[in-house]
C-alpha cells in the first residue's frame, strides 16, 4: 500500500441515535469510505481521557481505520441525533470537547506532510481546533486535493470561517440548503443555483464544486464543465454519514484517475447504498463498488 495518506480531519464523536451510540463525525466516516476503495486513510482528531475514548479506540481498530487522536483533557464528542419520519437527522452537538482542541503535534505535523487528500469541514473550527487545521492545510504537499465539505451545523460557523477555508481548498462540497446560507452571506441570493455555483468555482479558483441537492439529484461543476447525475429510489434507513460517503467515494476515484462523470456516478451508487444501511460505516458490497 502507499504511503501516502487520505486524511478525514476534524471531529470525531458518538452520533447518539434512537437506536443506540454509533461511532460518527464526518472525518471518520470519510477516511472509512474512501479507505474502503484501497487508500491508506486515516482519521485525525483528539479524543477525551475518558470510556468513551476507549471506546472509540476500539470500534476504529475493529473498523480497520487507521488514527491519529491524542488524548486531551476534555470530553470525548457526542451529538444527540433525532431522526423525522424520513430519516432526516437533527443535531445537538456538545461544545467543548476533545475534538474542539486537536492539538497540532509533531506526529500530526508528519501526516500533513505526507498527505495526498484531505477533507475537512466548518464544524471543527468553532473553537481552538481551527489554528491546527490551518496548520495541517498549510503543511500539506502542493499537489494535495484539499475537499472543503462544509458541513454547515446549528450555529457554529462564520463567515471569515467559510471564506478561509474556502481559499484554502481546491474542491468545495456543498448542498442546496448550504448554498442559499452562502449566497446570503456574501451577497449574491438572487443568483440561481448553476450561476452560484460558476461563481463560486471562479471566485475562488476551484478545481471542482461538488453540489448535492438531495432528492433533486446532485452536481459536480469544474471549469468548463458540468456533470448532473440524479439521485437514485432507495428505501431509506437513514441519511446519517450519506454525504460523507459520496465524498469518500468520489475522492477515492478521482484519485484512481477516473473521470469526473465516472467518479460523480459512483459516489452517488455509493451514499445511496448507504442510505439503506443504518449508522455511517457500513462495509460496502463489491457490487456497489
Amino acid at each position: 500500500m502507499e504511503k501516502k495518506y487520505v486524511v478525514g480531519l476534524g471531529e470525531a464523536l458518538w452520533d447518539v441515535l434512537p437506536e443506540g451510540k454509533k461511532l460518527g463525525g464526518a472525518p471518520a466516516n470519510f477516511a472509512f469510505h474512501a479507505g474502503q476503495f484501497g487508500l491508506n486513510s486515516i482519521a485525525v482528531s483528539a479524543l477525551g481521557e475518558d470510556k468513551l475514548a476507549d471506546e472509540t479506540v476500539q470500534q476504529l481498530e475493529e473498523k480497520g481505520l487507521q488514527y491519529c487522536m491524542p488524548r486531551v483533557p476534555y470530553p470525548t464528542g457526542t451529538v444527540q441525533v433525532k431522526l423525522d419520519d424520513e430519516g432526516i437527522p437533527t443535531y445537538d452537538i456538545k461544545e467543548n470537547v476533545a475534538w474542539d482542541n486537536i492539538p497540532f503535534t509533531d506526529e500530526v505535523k508528519a501526516i500533513a506532510e505526507n498527505t495526498k487528500a484531505v477533507c475537512w469541514g466548518s464544524l471543527a473550527q468553532r473553537n481552538v481546533s481551527r489554528e491546527t487545521i490551518y496548520k495541517f492545510l498549510d503543511a500539506t504537499p502542493a499537489d494535495c486535493m484539499k475537499i472543503f465539505d462544509i458541513n454547515l451545523r446549528q450555529d457554529f460557523y462564520t463567515k471569515d470561517v467559510i471564506c478561509e477555508s474556502m481559499k484554502r481548498c481546491n474542491v468545495l462540497k456543498i448542498n442546496d440548503e448550504e448554498l442559499v446560507l452562502i449566497g446570503r452571506m456574501f451577497g449574491y441570493p438572487g443568483l440561481d443555483i448553476e450561476n452560484k455555483c460558476w461563481l463560486i468555482l471562479g471566485k475562488y479558483d476551484l478545481d471542482m464544486l461538488v453540489l448535492t441537492c438531495g432528492v433533486n439529484g446532485s452536481y459536480v461543476f469544474t471549469p468548463g464543465e458540468m456533470s448532473f447525475q440524479p439521485t437514485p429510489k432507495v428505501e431509506v434507513a437513514d441519511t446519517v454519514g450519506a454525504g460523507d460517503s459520496f465524498t469518500g467515494t468520489f475522492c477515492a476515484s478521482i484519485l484512481a484517475g477516473m473521470t469526473v462523470a465516472e467518479a460523480h456516478e459512483r459516489a452517488v451508487r455509493v451514499s445511496a447504498y448507504v442510505c439503506t444501511q443504518n449508522g455511517a460505516m457500513p462495509v460496502l458490497p463489491e457490487e456497489v463498488k
